[in-house]
């Protein structure tokens, strides 16, 4: 009998590609962990986060880089992210035991892929299929939307000057990438 060994791995891991000063590619070891705040209970959610990564739950449509390098990612009055690097395919009990039961949360590493972008034209080639409007003035860093790009749900986080992460379904992984290519080739 044969012997086989499974790897989870990410849809897209692997991906670089550079084209015209634009940078694409897949972040390693990702994860994503959802962390619900419990109704009537948001004050000790919002104070155990505090308190496990040394920052505030930011509000609705921003992000916060944290001290041990995760971000927190605000989608709604009881809905973040926490996105980390890890390895193993324990991210949801990492974050349950540091917030000590005060959250409900589920892991969604394998629910979503990641694309990181970065470049002075990234932003070029992310108007051309984004409806938000990510001008510095009016998309500042650290801040983050649920948009559509080619028919695809994708949440956009800014990052740093002139670089994005970009979530999306892990079942259109290809679609999504092939979306994001297309775009940085008709920028030049």
């Amino acid at each position: 009998m044969a012997e086989f060994s499974l790897i989870a791995e990410p849809p897209l891991a692997g991906t670089e590609i550079t084209y015209a000063g634009i940078e694409l590619s897949a972040p390693k070891d990702l994860a994503i962990v959802s962390v619900a705040l419990p109704l009537g209970k948001e004050a000790d959610a919002e104070k155990a986060i505090k308190s496990a990564y040394g920052a505030n739950l930011p509000q609705p449509g921003k992000s916060v880089r944290c001290k041990d390098g995760s971000r927190l990612v605000r989608l709604g009055p009881d809905q973040a992210f926490v996105l980390f690097t890890n390895d193993t395919p324990d991210a949801e009990s990492i974050v349950s035991k540091l917030l000590k039961g005060k959250a409900y949360t589920t892991d969604q590493t394998d629910v979503w892929t990641a694309l990181s972008i970065e470049g002075p034209q990234c932003r070029a080639a992310l108007e051309r299929i984004c409806p938000v409007d990510l001008h510095e003035t009016a998309f500042a860093i650290d801040d983050a939307a649920r948009t559509v790009m080619e028919h695809l749900g994708v949440l956009i986080i800014r990052t740093d000057e002139d670089a994005f992460l970009l979530l999306s379904a892990s079942s259109s992984a290809d679609s999504f990438l092939h979306a994001m290519e297309v775009s940085m080739h008709n920028v030049t």
